[in-house]
């Protein structure tokens, strides 16, 4: 489900939503993704749905603002993990 570049991504930056490392190795990272049923969009506009979906309130937000939520990490090639601390 998760590419390498998006587990990377994770164990590179995982400190941005906890302070201790949650996983070490990517098949550490892939685990903990897949149980706390992480998601990777294509885009900005899907980041915005998913927390429109799940009822975050992103009132006075904007895509910036959005993109910075620690749970938002960027993959680097126009994607985003989104990480439900």
């Amino acid at each position: 489900m998760f590419d390498e570049k998006v587990l990377q991504c994770f164990l590179d930056h995982q400190s941005q939503l906890y302070p201790e490392p949650v996983a070490e190795t990517l098949e550490g990272a892939e685990s903990f993704l897949e149980e706390c049923m992480a998601v990777v969009v294509d885009s900005v506009k899907e980041v915005w749905e998913f927390f429109e979906e799940e009822g975050v309130d992103m009132d006075g937000a904007d895509e910036e603002g959005i993109l910075e939520a620690d749970e938002v990490f960027e993959v680097g090639d126009g994607r985003y993990l989104i990480v439900e601390g």
